[in-house]
């Protein structure tokens, strides 16, 4: 009788160890992969470059050319640094096109909830490069 309730006492303390694994896993999952924010930038690509002593990144920095909008504030000062997945070649493609040009984009962005070493060095991830019309 006593073989009986201990064997169900250990199938009841996995079974909740497992729920709680689970759920632990699913919340970091959604902390590490999950979308906080989706947003645009405009300006100009400073620069697109590879980083990391073990994990390599891609990370970027945006002019964001809003000349006299801060009061007491350098130009250089008004920028936004980024990073770019290393699958989105088509991505890191058209920034170092648009970099080397120095024409106006609009850089399409996803910010995660907390910034990972192996994926960039900030939390705020290009997912397009919209290069904007040129003005007469």
């Amino acid at each position: 009788m006593e073989h009986t309730s201990l064997i169900g006492r250990i199938k009841t303390s996995l079974y909740r160890f497992a729920k709680r694994l689970l759920l632990v896993l699913f919340l970091l999952g959604i902390v590490i992969w999950g979308v906080y924010e989706r947003g645009v930038m405009a300006g100009r690509v400073l620069r697109i470059t590879q980083k990391g002593m073990v994990f390599k990144t891609y990370e970027g920095k945006l002019s964001l050319e809003s000349f006299g909008a801060l009061r007491n504030t350098s130009p250089i000062a008004e920028t936004f640094d980024f990073s770019v997945e290393r699958s989105d070649t088509t991505v890191i493609r058209n920034l170092r096109e648009v970099a080397l040009s120095g024409e106006r984009v609009n850089l399409h962005f996803v910010k995660r909830y907390i910034k990972v070493p192996w994926r960039g060095d900030t939390r705020y991830f290009i997912k397009q490069v919209e290069r904007s019309p040129v003005r007469p």
